[in-house]
């Protein structure tokens, strides 16, 4: 049992074959529980937290999860992080298809990352859009695995906090467009300041990587291209620093 969790936490072909991955960490399984994430099982170490404390992180589940003690030995090959808290948590995956994703404003602001590569950008993310209450988080034509312990770890547990969809990018815009969500996508053309741009009304905000950017059926659905003036020597910001900056312009405008 152990090689296989071991094999979770470090393999994504394993954490797709069993449909299940790993959460480190007390407040990242509390997040994942009032998510409505099914626990599995929980493995622990005395030596670092009681079973009374395990027991009261899922007190509010239906389905009690099979406890397991550990040694600290196992536990310390089995814990991700150098800072640990003592228990770990299989957990079952969530699919994010499109049609799944329900959108309880009608007024959406949406945040759309074109296949983001970075678990630390994807994390930056996650915890923007969690910041700002945003109704869904898009992934379009993902290159990584959502649950990868990378990912789970630099976004502090805001991906158990946000409302996310998964799809290519043409799904996505058929989704977008089928809701009467403008699309506003961050890029270097055809573009206006996006403090001149009306957000008021339902909307996507969609970032591309920093090397390539947008495709260009982004760049064709687009309602309107947007961008960011530079002042510098450069031409661009980390994705997850602009993404923030665009979404908070629309929360502001939103609060007038």
């Amino acid at each position: 049992m152990i090689k296989q969790l071991v094999l979770l936490q470090e393999k994504s072909r394993e954490r797709r074959k069993q449909d299940v991955f790993i959460i480190e960490g007390k407040r990242e399984i509390s997040l994942a529980i009032k998510a409505d994430y099914e626990i599995r099982s929980l493995l622990y170490s005395p030596d670092i937290i009681s079973s009374g404390m395990v027991l009261d992180l899922v007190k509010n589940t239906g389905k009690q999860p099979e406890l397991i003690e550990v040694s600290d030995a196992v536990y310390q090959k089995l814990a991700y992080r150098t800072s640990t808290e003592g228990v770990i948590a299989v957990v079952k995956a969530k699919k994010h298809a499109l049609h799944d994703l329900q959108l309880k404003n009608k007024n959406a602001l949406i945040l759309v990352a074109e296949a983001p590569e970075k678990p630390g950008n994807i994390g930056a993310l996650l915890r923007t859009a969690d910041a700002a209450a945003l109704d869904a988080v898009l992934i379009a034509n993902p290159k990584g695995d959502l649950y990868s312990p990378n990912i789970i770890r630099s976004s502090v547990g805001c991906l158990f906090t946000n409302n996310i969809g998964i799809g290519s990018t043409s799904e996505i815009v058929a989704f977008l467009k089928e809701k009467h969500i403008h699309i506003y996508c961050a890029a270097l053309s055809a573009s206006e300041t996006y403090t001149k741009t009306n957000f008021t009304e339902a909307s996507a905000i969609v970032v591309g990587t920093e090397s390539t950017g947008l495709s260009e059926a982004w760049l064709k659905a687009s309602t309107q291209n947007i961008i960011i003036p530079m002042e510098g020597q450069i031409d661009s910001m980390n994705v997850s620093v602009s993404a923030a900056i665009l979404i908070f312009e629309a929360k502001r405008q939103r609060s007038l």
